[in-house]
């Protein structure tokens, strides 16, 4: 047992010390990471731990307050929680040496356990948190001792300036090894350059620029077309994967009469289509912006399944992310005519990595969480009754059909417009139903029928617009909702995005001055 605490300025002196040690284990993680790739690394290891534990209701708290950088508050929340526990090994230490070095151990132990526990994890993975666990320990250790020796009666001006020195010391290094380490994973593991190399294969038939007319010309209306930089994302990557195409492979397999591997190289040579579609997050709450439409390219699904045979009884495709993670799609919507993809490209652009760079899979008609895996490697034929995956281990429903919605993009929430003709605009869809007709209401009045923009797909969003005439002083509320091409209206009940999908009119106050 070492001297006392020390009062408050040797708590301070304790928590600043553990901070430290904290940080130098971090960064010397980071460093053994270069070598075995950012999903190893103790911080992202116990961040993508974290997202397995979180529950339905904080995820989607999560996302309806953060949206896409849901995942930059976890991690940060990782790091913070880190070195909260690092500051009380440190006060710790100035007690209890021995005890708070296996304090600062045991996070290497943690982070060596989640990190081996990946899906796509190897030995390796041990690696970067066996090293930042005995650097932390190593520091944690050395600091204190300064520390101890600096506040001894006898310490003297040369103690406390070594001590500060190595404390300082100790700071800018792990700073610099930390950031050092992380761009060199960034740029050791970077996937663009071999996604620049790729050459897009050229579809069988060119699909037609839809016309300017499914386009209303409203100021504030986002365009047909939702920009790569822009369209939502929402996955469970906590760090992007890097996928290189000339390792990537996809295998089809489980209940099937003829199993097979396919290379990215092998698969740019099958026969591809273009095709328009929206797709939408089943995390997306009335009148969210969870949703967005591109045009894909890509070759098409239900060739590849006959190709290897599938097997009756079989009604469920359990894809598999490069990263881990599972989708559970049923084998009917590939196979019953519909242009479900094994998707290349994006508006014209090889997919982007954060979408799915090298492949990834498309289902019409399906909220993403049961058709859209991202970088896909593996699909498994099996059944729903015998399989289940991660969003259904989850709470979500196993089947995820896209249901009919309606939202009003302009004008925004509260906004204030000047009385008159004030013109309302929007985008509602139905994916693989389309959409036949769009509503409004003004406060308590008459459904008024919208001006439709004109349809590309049924498996594309329909944008329509509404002129309000003699829009009069006051506090207006304005609802929308729409009818989706089986002649089926939009249900006005309200439900959250649990367990498959939010439903309910979405509904704006507008201030008329």
């Amino acid at each position: 047992m070492l001297r006392g605490v020390g009062g408050w300025s040797g708590v301070v002196r304790g928590a600043i010390v553990g901070v430290a040690a904290g940080g130098a284990g971090l960064a010397v993680g980071e460093l053994g990471a270069v070598l075995t790739g950012e999903a190893s690394s103790p911080g992202v290891a116990v961040g993508q731990w974290a997202i397995s534990l979180t529950p339905t209701w904080l995820e989607q708290w999560a996302i309806r307050n953060f949206g896409t950088h849901d995942k930059r508050m976890l991690l940060l929340g990782v790091y913070v929680v880190l070195a909260l526990v690092s500051a009380a090994a440190g006060v710790l230490a100035r007690r209890h040496l021995t005890l708070a070095g296996y304090v600062a151990a045991a996070f290497g132990v943690v982070g060596m356990v989640v990190a081996v526990a990946r899906p796509d994890a190897g030995p390796s993975y041990l690696f970067p948190s066996l090293l930042a666990g005995i650097a932390a320990v190593l520091v944690l250790r050395w600091l204190t001792i300064l520390s101890l020796q600096d506040t001894d009666a006898g310490g003297g001006p040369a103690e406390r300036r070594r001590f500060l020195a190595s404390l300082v010391g100790t700071a800018l290094v792990a700073a610099v090894g930390g950031f050092g380490a992380k761009a060199w994973i960034d740029s050791r593991y970077d996937a663009e350059p071999a996604r620049e190399a790729v050459k897009l294969p050229e579809p069988e038939a060119v699909l037609p620029e839809p016309p300017a007319s499914v386009h209303p010309n409203v100021p504030g209306l986002g365009p047909f077309f939702t920009p790569n930089a822009q369209f939502y994302r929402v996955d469970t990557a906590l760090t992007v994967p890097q996928v290189d195409p000339d390792t990537w492979k996809l295998r089809i397999h489980g209940m099937v009469d003829r199993p097979f591997e396919i290379t990215f190289e092998e698969l740019l040579k099958y026969g591809f289509e273009e095709h328009d579609l929206t797709l939408t997050c089943v995390s997306n709450p009335v009148g969210g912006s969870l949703c967005g439409n591109a045009r894909w390219l890509g070759t098409p699904l239900a060739p590849l399944l006959r190709r290897a045979g599938v097997q009756a009884g079989s009604d469920m495709i359990l894809s598999t992310s490069t990263d881990g993670m599972t989708i559970g799609s049923p084998v009917e919507a590939v196979l019953d005519g519909r242009q479900a993809m094994l998707a290349v490209a994006m508006n014209g652009e090889v997919l982007p990595i954060e979408h799915g760079f090298p492949c990834r899979m498309l289902i019409p008609g399906l909220y993403g969480y049961v058709s859209a895996t991202k970088w896909v490697t593996d699909i498994n034929l099996t059944t729903f009754a015998s399989s289940s995956a991660y969003w259904t281990q989850n709470g979500w429903s196993p089947q995820g059909p896209v249901k009919t919605a309606s939202r009003i993009d302009v004008p925004n929430d509260n906004a204030t417009v000047s009385a008159g003709n004030v013109v309302l605009a929007g985008t509602a869809w139905a994916t693989h139903r389309g959409i036949a007709g769009v509503e409004v209401q003004i406060d308590s009045g008459p459904w008024q029928t919208t001006a439709l923009a004109t349809a590309d797909t049924p498996d594309t969003w329909r944008q329509w617009s509404y002129t309000w005439a003699g829009a009069t002083s006051g506090n207006h509320t304005v609802k929308v909702r729409a009818t989706d091409g089986t002649g089926m209206l939009q249900t006005s009940a309200v439900q959250d995005v649990v367990p498959d999908g939010a439903t309910g009119y979405h509904t704006i106050n507008v201030q008329v001055s």
